[in-house]
């Protein structure tokens, strides 16, 4: 017997007559026969492949009409229900993508993303998602796993495929980037870095390191150790860490050393017990939760405590840094706000609108129990 569910579209005639011949137009059977054409389905199930030029040839009409029909054009309206009616029948659905593109509009928003397991990032962008989808956009989210090299690439691949802007979350920004934003001719918003020639959205780094700065100091730490990060990140691993510095330098410390880490959790425990094997800080001031987290498993396998031997602070506002003990003294940045600003903002950009060069979002800072205070 036929198996209905394989066959889709039949072109002949003489196998419409087939079918009633075998019993096969059974009441479950949508039926459109029009210039020797045969279109059926199970009912609630899409004709699999119907193109435009099958619903021109159901409905009567030419191709050029249902395009318009589809793109919203001018069709009088006996011939739009003689077309709405065909595509209800055969579920028809037509490529938004393929349409989108005729009209010069895709509504699809790219965002690069160094990372998808950072809390920040993901913060970010779920916040970035939510607000593009109020305004019915799709987001494309690319991970570079901190490779500069492939946020390059990435910009290239989103603007082949015709997004409408790209929101870069970027661990850095070089002549490159520049480079390439300029070439694609699509809106691009930068997060996380500040850039003269590009819109950008930044966290205000340098205070919230000068806020931390003058914490450790008014705590009366003399002997500070900075983990911080590559100088290549402007806004971590140059003006946070400048905010810091100019705290501590003002506050009189000046028993201050700095050590270079990558932003992950092993490799600021590797060089947290590097430091510690030469230099014994009061407090440990870390560019990241992230790296502060590190810092305390070394400082936790070496015998000693937080913050009774070693006070420790850091960067970001983790939930996690709440949970543990003791809870991380640290800053937490508006990550929500920052995605949403985001989102706003490339919208404003792909409509042509006027959106300032820069955007500065803030923090909270938040005492947990990592630092004691030393008597003088």
């Amino acid at each position: 017997m036929l198996s209905l569910k394989k066959v889709v579209l039949i072109t002949c005639v003489y196998r419409f007559e087939y079918l009633k011949r075998e019993g096969l137009l059974l009441t479950n059977i949508t039926i459109l026969y029009n210039k020797g054409i045969l279109a059926y389905r199970e009912i609630g199930e899409p004709t699999m492949n119907t193109t435009i030029n099958d619903i021109a040839e159901l409905a009567g009409v030419a191709k050029s009409t249902v395009s318009r029909y589809l793109n919203g054009g001018h069709v009088s309206e006996k011939t739009k229900a003689k077309i709405r009616k065909v595509i209800e029948e055969t579920n028809y659905e037509p490529n938004s993508f393929a349409q989108s593109l005729k009209a010069k509009k895709t509504n699809f928003i790219g965002v690069i993303a160094p990372t998808l397991d950072s809390f920040v990032t993901s913060t970010v962008l779920m916040a970035i998602d939510e607000e593009l989808r109020k305004r019915e956009y799709t987001t494309l989210i690319i991970s570079t796993s901190k490779h500069v090299h492939r946020e390059i690439e990435s910009l290239i691949s989103l603007s082949r495929q015709k997004v409408d802007g790209i929101i870069l979350i970027a661990t850095g920004v070089t002549d490159k980037h520049i480079e390439t934003i300029k070439a694609i001719q699509i809106p691009v918003l930068i997060v996380a870095q500040e850039v003269d020639q590009c819109n950008c959205i930044i966290n205000n780094d340098y205070d919230a390191g000068y806020e931390m700065g003058r914490y450790i100091a008014g705590k009366g730490h003399q002997s500070v150790a900075y983990i911080g990060v590559t100088e290549s990140d402007i806004a971590v691993g140059q003006r946070r860490k400048q905010g810091i510095m100019d705290a501590l330098a003002q506050a009189g410390v000046t028993d201050v050393h700095t050590f270079l880490s990558g932003f992950d959790f092993q490799d600021a425990a590797r060089v947290t017990k590097d430091m510690l094997e030469s230099y014994t800080p009061t407090a440990i001031i870390c560019a990241t939760d992230t790296i502060a987290f590190g810092a305390m498993k070394t400082i936790s396998r070496l015998g000693k405590k937080v913050p009774e031997d070693i006070s420790l602070t850091g960067f970001g506002g983790y939930n996690i840094s709440e949970v543990i003990h003791p809870a991380l003294t640290t800053i937490r940045f508006k990550n929500q706000a920052t995605g949403v600003m985001a989102a706003k903002a490339i919208m404003k950009m792909t409509d042509g609108e006027e959106v300032p060069l820069l955007q500065v979002t803030g923090f909270d800072f938040l005492e947990g129990e990592s630092v004691k205070k030393i008597k003088l």
